[in-house]
């Protein structure tokens, strides 16, 4: 067995027809190597996210290798002497893959993989297999693999020239199709039938959005950098049940759960899959619960891990994919609370701002306050009221309102009188039907 890994090691690797080539298994080490342009962009940062993103695929790294390097190599990427470095590495540590912190073109794939004799994958290939790995619901496996597909067709080579040749002998000769052409056409009918399975996935989604829109529970987005704490702090409110891990990606489905705001007042939850910077462009569609909850919500809270040194750019790329991706047409914003995440792992005080709130969704820190923010801005006009009801107007009470909202404060022989949160419509609801103020509306109260 280590004989033949050896002769193959040995040999010219190329990418197999059917994309083993493109994958990476819990089986292997890695060497991981990029460049650092010099541009001032945080490289270190980056391959540490590499580095985590390999150990969520299941692959340990051996060693890291970086090149200071204005642009890539056209031909290999890194330049020759860098990339003979990576080899020697490679072979010392008997490293089975090497994975670059970049998007590599399929000849730069094709010449790394000659030059270090061994598999080659980049940045996004590596992103895809993690989706491929932990996608759970059908249109999430679906979407995955029509992005690797997509992204395979242009980089599929033959393996030798055996299949590269038409057809021979008897009854074969002519020009035929070679057998690179057949699996060239047997991906496109894939795609065309993964395509088409997911425009029925996504009527079905349609559907089940309508549904949610038709119930009168405000609808709330947890968006935000990959393993910033949205499944924590969804788990925190609504006792969700979350998978929560300390890894990339570890929620890649929208999760929607039902959970109190205030006092009488529920909404619905929506947890989606975290961003990343230079997310694949193919993999957006994987996306697209995550942004239609975003594009369809009342209220989005960007969560973000402020314990991270980049936390700042982490801000800006999910931003900037919101704006890219999902209102890129003008379309009107819901409201955007920022939501400062992981006080408790940072020394320093975290500043606050009115549009946002610092907590910690692990600990508890400020839930409460994230809380009465929320219902501020989706509840804008509920005020804490004194009432007198008499027994007339119960029925009208109960109509309006939920148990949660009324506090009875005394039972008399004419009716009660309570103290309620309600809003402006079910106040006037409540009075028309007899109910009277007793010491008048008050602001809103603690929760």
């Amino acid at each position: 067995m280590n004989d033949e890994k050896d002769r193959r090691r040995r040999e010219p690797l190329v990418e197999d027809r059917l994309g083993e080539r493109a994958r990476v298994f819990g089986a292997e080490r890695a060497v991981l190597a990029g460049i650092d342009p010099g541009d001032g962009s945080d490289v270190e940062s980056s391959m540490r996210e590499l580095e985590s993103l390999a150990a969520t695929a299941g692959i340990p790294t051996l060693a890291t290798v970086l090149q200071k390097r204005a642009r890539p190599h056209p031909a290999t990427f890194l330049g020759k002497g860098k990339v003979e470095e990576v080899r020697r590495a490679a072979d010392e540590l008997a490293a089975d893959v090497v994975i670059l912190n970049d998007e590599l073109s399929p000849a730069q794939a094709r010449n790394l993989e000659e030059a270090f004799a061994r598999k080659v994958i980049d940045r996004t290939q590596l992103i895809m297999d993690i989706f491929a790995q932990r996608a759970a619901t059908k249109e999430a496996r679906l979407q995955v693999e029509l992005a690797q597909l997509r992204y395979l067709l242009p980089r599929l080579r033959g393996w030798g020239a055996a299949l590269t040749r038409a057809g021979g002998g008897i009854g074969t000769r002519g020009p035929g199709e070679t057998q690179l052409e057949l699996d060239r056409n047997k991906i496109h009918r894939r795609i065309q039938a993964l395509e088409r399975r997911l425009r029925r996935t996504g009527a079905e989604r349609a559907l089940r959005r309508k549904r949610r829109a038709k119930s009168d529970l405000r609808q709330i987005a947890l968006v935000g950098y990959t393993n910033s704490g949205k499944s924590t702090l969804l788990n925190r409110l609504c006792d969700a049940g979350a998978t929560v891990e300390d890894k990339l990606f570890a929620t890649l489905d929208t999760m929607v759960r039902r959970g109190d705001v205030a006092p009488g007042r529920s909404a619905l939850w929506i947890d989606t899959v975290g961003l990343i910077r230079d997310l694949p462009h193919d993999l957006v569609p994987a996306f697209a619960a995550t942004l239609e909850a975003v594009r369809h919500a009342d209220l989005v809270l960007h969560v973000i891990d402020r314990a991270a040194t980049t936390w700042d750019e982490d801000r800006r790329v999910v931003l900037g994919i919101l704006d890219g991706e999902v209102f890129a047409d003008g379309d009107e914003r819901p409201p955007f609370l920022t939501v400062f995440n992981k006080i408790d792992e940072v020394i320093e005080p975290v500043d606050g701002r009115a549009d946002s709130v610092a907590i910690s969704a692990r600990v508890g820190t400020n839930v409460e306050r994230l809380l009465v923010r929320v219902g501020e801005i989706l509840f804008p006009d509920d005020r804490i009221v004194d009432l007198f009801v008499p027994f007339r107007a119960t029925g009208a009470l109960r109509a309006q309102t939920t148990p949660d909202q009324i506090e009875v404060l005394e039972h008399t022989d004419r009716g009660m009188r309570i103290r309620a949160r309600l809003s402006a419509d079910e106040l006037r609801a409540v009075e028309a039907a007899g109910a009277v103020s007793a010491s008048g509306a008050s602001p809103r109260g603690p929760r």
